[in-house]
């Protein structure tokens, strides 16, 4: 199927590695025209060769970093149009709610949030001046469902979800969609330091310290194994193109249902 990606400029936040990084190469084999942030050169380079590699059409990095709001100020100067922003940034951590300080709290919704809503503020007028564009926020099932060792992770993924209905609401009657995706847990880098921090036994194999990730931790998921992330990058590309026009405020988890959406 033809997305009716091509000649539009899409701006992915978080995505020198992993779901991100599979979200900049999918768009851009799309045909898309593909900014990518980060904070490392090195990485911004790699990511951009893979694309690449991958067929993409052309694809930047701009060194930024999008959690702050000088990075955010960078972003929108040196990119002040854009057709499609995916607010992919993010970072979670384990950790016992009493043993959660001021300062975390403030540093998940600095990255997680924050950066979201500075780049939509920097874009939506843009966008509905245009009577075209596409906002999407990388939440999570843990927005829904709150893990005990993740509790401010999860705050910060409700908020997200709050944030992308509001802004929804202001797209009524035009060509403009906010949407979110929730991924269950998904393969990428770092995962596997995860679950074995959560294993009974961390130094079993990792095929069965995910059985048992699923068993125990996640045992309402319907898929019961981790999500790839080019099936994430693949919900992504749908909603980012026209073709998801009537798609608007909707929650859409990777593993699939739909959450809540208007027309």
């Amino acid at each position: 199927m033809d997305l009716k990606l091509t000649a539009k400029t899409a701006l992915v936040t978080g995505a020198s590695a992993g779901i991100g990084l599979e979200i900049a190469r999918t768009l851009a084999v799309e045909g898309a025209r593909v900014i990518i942030t980060g904070r490392n050169r090195a990485k911004l380079d790699s990511a951009i060769a893979a694309v690449k590699a991958s067929g993409g059409s052309e694809i930047i990095g701009v060194l930024a970093d999008a959690a702050s709001a000088e990075g955010a100020a960078i972003i929108a100067k040196v990119e002040p149009s854009v057709d499609i922003l995916v607010n992919n940034l993010g970072i979670y951590e384990s950790k016992a709610f009493g043993d959660i300080t001021d300062a975390d709290w403030s540093h998940l919704f600095e990255v997680n949030v924050m950066s979201g809503v500075r780049l939509s503020r920097a874009y939506l007028p843009g966008m509905l001046e245009r009577n075209w564009g596409r906002i999407i926020f990388i939440s999570s099932e843990s927005g829904l469902a709150i893990p005990q060792d993740m509790i401010h992770y999860a705050t910060t993924k409700t908020a997200q979800l709050s944030v992308s209905r509001g802004l929804a609401q202001l797209t009524r009657a035009t060509n403009v969609t906010v949407n979110s995706v929730l991924p269950g847990p998904t393969r990428s880098e770092g995962i596997e330091t995860f679950l074995r921090s959560q294993a009974s036994d961390p130094s079993a194999p990792i095929k069965q310290i995910e059985a048992e990730f699923f068993a125990t931790a996640r045992s309402a998921s319907i898929l019961q194994r981790m999500v790839e992330a080019q099936e994430v990058a693949n919900l992504v590309a749908y909603l980012a193109s026209p073709r998801s026009s009537a798609t608007n405020g909707a929650a859409l988890r990777a593993e699939g249902g739909l959450v809540n959406t208007i027309a």
